[in-house]
């Protein structure tokens, strides 16, 4: 990731209200980082050494598998905390991080937080709650996975990987080896995905040519995906 001039801190600060948690003295120690669409930003087994905010953009967690298959884990939006755990256990990456989109990272060095910890038990409050809610979600997310049917599972991950305002589904995602994959991810046979995506586009929901999937009716997938169960 590059960094951006530190002017462009206080404005995000603001926007996500962080005053309390990064006192105007604090923030000499934070930096503002752009990232790319497409762009690594975390693999697992990485040693961090900063605290992250997603404030632009969205990213995607995902694990790869000895066979060096993507398993998707979760997509997230603003305002997502990255290194939270590795923080607090001092333990490496656990799961990989890409760019879905372009955005940006506002980020606080470890070494730093640890000062700022004996001077303001509001940010200990605030990791905290952050930590419980990111393993209540997680443990909630998975638990209700399997219970939607894959129409909805489906529209979710597309509404997920879209980007929104082009509605276009990024075309390395729609390969069929990742098709395949998908299907193992979200539970299902291969061609029942065939099936359900040609579904889609009868409906005219998507229109598949050329190997990758356009999103046509980006609100009815956005009913099909109930709200989208990975976001």
């Amino acid at each position: 990731m590059k960094e951006r001039p530190y002017t462009t801190l206080d404005s995000y600060i603001q926007r996500y209200q962080l005053e309390d948690l990064f006192p105007a003295s604090f923030r000499q120690h934070m930096k503002v980082s752009p990232f790319e669409k497409g762009e690594t930003l975390f693999s697992a087994g990485d040693e961090l050494e900063e605290l992250y905010f997603l404030v632009e953009g969205k990213i995607k967690i995902f694990t790869l598998t000895p066979e060096g298959k993507s398993l998707i884990n979760r997509f997230k939006r603003p305002l997502a905390l990255i290194g939270d755990v590795e923080y607090v256990k001092g333990s490496p990456v656990l799961n990989s991080v890409e760019a879905v989109t372009e955005g940006v990272m506002i980020s606080a060095p470890f070494s730093h937080l640890t000062e700022l910890e004996k001077e303001h038990p509001s940010f200990i409050r605030f990791l905290l709650e952050t930590v419980a809610h990111k393993f209540y979600t997680e443990s909630h997310t998975t638990s209700m996975h399997m219970l939607y049917p894959v129409e909805v599972r489906l529209a979710s991950y597309l509404l997920s990987i879209s980007s929104v305002g082009e509605g276009t589904v990024f075309h390395q995602e729609m390969r069929t080896s990742n098709l395949i994959e998908l299907a193992e991810w979200i539970g299902t046979s291969y061609r029942h995905l065939n099936r359900v995506l040609k579904k889609m586009a009868s409906d005219h929901v998507v229109e598949r040519a050329n190997g990758s999937v356009t999103i046509k009716d980006l609100e009815k997938l956005r009913t099909l995906a109930k709200g989208n169960i990975y976001e």
